[in-house]
């Protein structure tokens, strides 16, 4: 399973890199911070699973609180749905607010 820091994330997007960031935590969660991604709840993710599915030149970013989330969806993606082009933010949001702002 692949991982990505925030600052490595940082420079990805400033760089223009094909990525797709998804905020797996819940909406209030995700209103209350976030890093640009859009938002699907870990609970629903097996059903919005099209919303995701893209080539696999592009990468899709699964993002939480800490990483603990992410890293469970990502691991979802794989056995369920054969995706293997996501990366976990690792330490998430919490990592993020610490090392960026």
């Amino acid at each position: 399973m692949h991982e990505i820091t925030p600052i490595e994330l940082k420079q990805r997007l400033a760089s223009g890199d094909k990525l797709i960031l998804v905020d797996v935590r819940e909406p209030y969660e995700h209103e209350d911070f976030n890093i640009g991604g859009i938002n699907i709840p870990i609970t629903e993710l097996p059903f919005r699973i099209e919303e995701i599915k893209v080539s696999d030149d592009t990468e899709i970013v699964l993002y939480c609180q800490s990483g603990n989330r992410s890293g469970l969806a990502q691991k979802l993606l794989a056995t369920q749905f054969r995706m293997e082009n996501t990366i976990n933010l690792k330490g998430g949001v919490k990592a993020w607010k610490s090392e960026l702002l």
